[in-house]
């Protein structure tokens, strides 16, 4: 059970307080609610290149680092379709630091041609480099434009095409940030050796002053159920053909997103998994093969892909996988091996939950999504689930006509 205590300012910002007196260590978390979901489909890239431009000094500040680090702190962020995060932990003594640094970047940037052009340089060069350059680099590219047609889970973080970022305007950013970038939009989590009282005093000092800022309301373009198959064929220069197919699945809070968790993990999750263990291990098809999916909070997509050996014809290895899954679709998965799954998801939330950092981020991703409180019943939900939910929701979402199917082929 994790506890904690809420409280909100006057302009809006949402404070959790964790207070664990058993290490001397403090964790700073601020979440926005913006992720590349938010982006206008011709501006795209931009809550990536935030999340760079965030590091390169606000107006009081030069370098967030140099002073966090003299304060024994390190920090990191990082930014998906649907948030962006940013923590840091140092001694808790010196937790005025990390109030100091956070609160100056909240409420304004460095804004100045000079930091825009060096940050989506680097930008750039990762999109290049990871992307465009890389063997198989374009695959989630091909792969979300296949699978959706309205939703901007269409493109990846780091952007639809690399031209949105190379011509991002300092107007562009500036209307980013001052739209998304405001108490009223973040979740400060402050965990570790604190007191609640003290936070809120740190929290009205350094967060208080910050203009409120607009709520964005997000109204996104629904994905429409598919309903008929979609294929596409790549050949590239790689050095093995590659296989990537997706299926459409619930909502981050829906009771079908634990089920596909579950499913993900009896097809997929590690060496003893169904997939690995017929089609790497027995029937030598794949040199490698995962199933997972992206714990997107609007509807998401679940994931079988892998490498072939080389030789396999892709279509044979294809029908394998389809009669792996008409077998969870027809047969109902033993309480054994039900069971096994659930443990396993059981002591990964557990894991997480030992260090303050992961703690921290938990906290506000929960808070984000609803309820903070969500947390400490998550496990309750794979619990519910019985062997029938398996089958029925394998059914439901394993239909071809609610698939997309991307044969990366080496020339």
């Amino acid at each position: 059970m994790i506890e904690y205590n809420r409280f909100t300012l006057d302009n809006g910002l949402t404070v959790l307080v964790h207070e664990d007196t058993a290490t001397p260590m403090a964790v700073v978390n601020v979440l926005y609610d913006v992720g590349a979901r938010d982006e206008h489909p011709n501006k795209t890239g931009f809550a990536h290149l935030f999340e760079h431009l965030m590091f390169g000094g606000s107006i009081n500040i030069a370098d967030y680092d140099e002073p966090l680090q003299r304060a024994g702190g390190d920090n990191n962020a990082y930014t998906t379709n649907d948030l962006t995060n940013y923590y840091c932990q140092l001694p808790a003594q010196n937790i005025e630091t990390a109030f100091w640094l956070e609160s100056d970047r909240m409420l304004s940037l460095a804004f100045s041609e000079k930091s825009l052009s060096v940050q989506r340089k680097v930008v750039c060069e990762e999109f290049r480099e990871h992307y465009i350059n890389k063997p198989y680099g374009d695959v989630w590219k091909q792969m979300r434009q296949l699978a959706y047609t309205v939703h901007p889970y269409q493109w990846m973080t780091i952007g639809k095409e690399l031209s949105h970022v190379e011509n991002a305007h300092i107007d562009d950013v500036k209307h980013f940030f001052f739209k998304h970038y405001r108490p009223v939009n973040a979740i400060l989590v402050v965990a570790g050796n604190v007191r609640t009282e003290d936070i809120k005093q740190l929290a009205e000092k350094w967060f208080g002053p910050i203009p409120m800022g607009d709520k964005y309301i997000r109204c996104l373009p629904q994905e429409p159920v598919q309903d008929l198959a979609r294929r596409l064929t790549i050949e590239a220069a790689v050095p093995l053909d590659a296989f990537v197919k997706t299926w459409h699945m619930d909502a981050r809070l829906n009771k079908g997103y634990y089920t596909a968790d579950l499913i993900t993990e009896i097809l997929g999750g590690g060496a003893s998994s169904r997939l690995y263990q017929s089609l790497v291990k027995e029937q030598k098809l794949f040199s490698n093969l995962d199933c997972y999916h992206f714990g997107s909070l609007d509807a998401g997509l679940l994931t079988i892909e892998g490498k072939l050996v080389k030789g396999v014809d892709i279509n044979k290895a294809e029908q394998a996988i389809a009669e792996q899954i008409a077998q969870i679709q027809e047969q109902p998965v033993s309480i054994a091996e039900l069971t096994k799954v659930k443990n396993k998801t059981e002591s990964v939330i557990a894991f997480e939950d030992m260090s303050i950092m992961s703690r921290a981020s938990s906290l506000a991703m929960y808070e984000l999504m609803g309820d903070a409180s969500l947390m400490n019943t998550e496990l309750e939900k794979y619990q519910e689930i019985n062997p029938q939910d398996i089958v029925d929701y394998s059914k439901q979402i394993f239909r071809e006509s609610n698939s997309n199917t991307l044969h990366y082929l080496a020339k």
